[in-house]
């Protein structure tokens, strides 16, 4: 990472020195100015993307020190903070940014983000609220559709979420939030379908899969379906399937399922063993 900076430097230098006949201190200072600008927009997004969130922060709270209103380096200090889950501070710091003369609109859609994330949800809602609707975005359709959710109202989280999919290439996330929505409503039949649909964009996506075990039994539906999973999801997944199972009413299936998750799990799996042996016990007593 030091090469190209100490080029650039040497170029700088060897300009000044060529012309230093007809050039002036000033030019050569505003040379050099150039050249570090550049550096420190890229230092700024090593920052944001690879570096720990802790030294991020501090990184963008020493450039603010000295330039104070340099709206790029209050941007970073707000991200940064989100990163390093200092949710209250990044709060006040995207406060700092919305209310700097050269916010955007995306800078808005951020802070309703750091609002949610810090359990503000009133106040998330009135700064989306704020937001032209020509203004789209996946960002800020996905938090209208999470706020939306919050205020239980259903048609609107429904809507958004629709929306939002359709402005990203990778939909699964939302897919996945929608299904937990139509899960806590009790749309069990819409959620599995939801579920499945995020498992087919993204077969990683281990909590689709678990919300997908919960979806179906909730309809009492206790069979694994078809999903690509490992030997450990497999146990995991059939000890969520008990759960439910046991939740229904469905004692004996739940005790055959926390077997077959033992079963299946390469490594001791305590949580089923106990939840097993608690089974067991209340039976016996």
């Amino acid at each position: 990472m030091r090469h190209p900076i100490l080029f650039g430097l040497c170029a700088a230098g060897a300009i000044a020195l060529a012309a230093c006949d007809t050039t002036s201190t000033a030019d050569v200072d505003r040379a050099f100015q150039g050249v570090n600008a550049v550096d420190g927009n890229n230092l700024n997004d090593v920052m944001l993307t690879v570096a720990d969130p802790e030294e991020a922060v501090s990184y963008f709270q020493r450039s603010l020190g000295q330039q104070p209103d340099r709206i790029d380096l209050q941007r970073g200090l707000a991200k940064s903070l989100v990163r390093a889950k200092r949710q209250t501070e990044a709060v006040s710091a995207w406060k700092a940014v919305v209310d700097h003369a050269e916010a955007t609109d995306d800078d808005r859609v951020d802070f309703a983000d750091a609002l949610i994330r810090n359990n503000e949800w009133d106040r998330a809602d009135k700064m989306l609220d704020t937001i032209p609707p020509t203004f789209e975005s996946f960002k800020r359709y996905r938090l209208e559709a999470m706020v939306a959710d919050s205020n239980r109202e259903w048609k609107k989280a429904d809507s958004f979420y629709e929306i939002a999919i359709g402005l990203t290439t990778r939909p699964a996330g939302v897919m996945n939030n929608w299904g937990y929505s139509k899960l806590s409503r009790g749309d069990f039949s819409g959620a599995e379908r939801l579920f499945s649909d995020a498992i087919r964009q993204d077969n990683s996506l281990f909590t689709a899969k678990n919300n997908l075990m919960m979806a179906r039994g909730a309809q009492q539906n206790y069979a694994m379906p078809v999903i690509p999973v490992s030997q450990t999801e497999r146990a995991q997944l059939l000890y969520t399937l008990a759960l439910s199972a046991i939740k229904q009413g469905d004692i004996a299936i739940g005790k055959g399922l926390l077997r077959d998750a033992i079963e299946t799990h390469p490594q001791h799996f305590e949580a089923a063993v106990r939840s097993l042996r608690a089974l067991e016990d209340n039976v016996s007593n």
